[in-house]
């Protein structure tokens, strides 16, 4: 449903600058795989799910969803197929709208859309139907101005906005980190919950080893822009904190550390 094909990306090429985020990534993703993605800083995670969302274009190799190929793309292009969310609360939703008003931009993606902001009776119901699911008693705050939620609310409302019309492909990045660990637990339940009821296709980075063994049927570790570990089923259900950091640190060659901060 997803397949990355030989996908590179070079920024600032042949200058000094020059930085190879990606380094022929191939990867196949089945329809209602929740992968999670880890890897040290640099490693290339935010760079690797902002090719997918068309936030620049690859320098090489082919992206498609659904046997369409989106390589050549542009972000609001593909939005029409993906959900995204972002790790700062505030970039998923327009602060001086009100929560119906977001609910209905989501609800139009990779539509026409018209010029009024009105909100339809139908339409109305369905957002309380889909709000009720968190709850945050957001369904009854339809009029509030998204700017009077806090981080915790805005990121739920997004979570529920990228998922409401059933995107082929659902892009996590980061999405709880900016968040106390209390908050971040809650989105990270949301995040199972609404995953597991629409069958979703989901690619979710996270710094966090825990969540990333325990969340989701398939796990990928990127490192220097390039796919070193990629295991899922019972293996990956088997998989410690310390199994990751030996495997990490056997493909660079290099003894097993006890510090966990480096992928935090």
């Amino acid at each position: 449903m997803l397949n990355i094909n030989n996908a590179t990306k070079t920024f600032n090429p042949n200058s000094v600058n020059e930085v190879q985020a990606l380094r022929g990534i191939n990867l196949e993703v089945d329809k209602g795989d929740f992968i999670t993605i880890i890897g040290s800083n640099g490693a290339g995670k935010s760079t690797f799910l902002n090719s997918i969302a068309g936030t620049f274009i690859l320098s090489s190799g082919t992206i498609s969803i659904n046997g369409k190929d989106v390589t050549t793309w542009p972000e609001h292009k593909r939005a029409r197929n993906l959900g995204r969310v972002f790790q700062d609360p505030l970039l998923g939703t327009c602060t001086s709208l009100t929560i119906e008003q977001n609910m209905a931009i989501a609800l139009k993606r990779g539509k026409k859309r018209g010029l009024g902001l009105g909100v339809r009776a139908k339409d109305k119901l369905l957002f309380k139907e889909q709000l009720s699911t968190l709850g945050l008693g957001l369904e009854n705050r339809l009029t509030d101005q998204v700017g009077l939620l806090s981080g915790g609310q805005r990121q739920a409302l997004t979570m529920i906005m990228a998922t409401m019309t059933s995107p082929d492909v659902l892009l996590l990045d980061e999405h709880t980190a900016a968040l106390d660990p209390k908050t971040g637990q809650k989105i990270l339940d949301i995040t199972d919950t609404v995953v597991h009821r629409d069958e979703l296709t989901t690619l979710m980075v996270t710094h966090n080893m825990n969540q990333a063994i325990n969340m989701g049927n398939r796990l990928i570790m990127l490192h220097q822009g390039q796919i070193i570990l990629d295991i899922s089923g019972n293996e990956k259900k088997g998989l410690k904190v310390e199994d990751l950091l030996e495997r990490f640190y056997t493909f660079r060659g290099e003894n097993v550390a006890s510090d966990r901060m480096l992928f935090s």
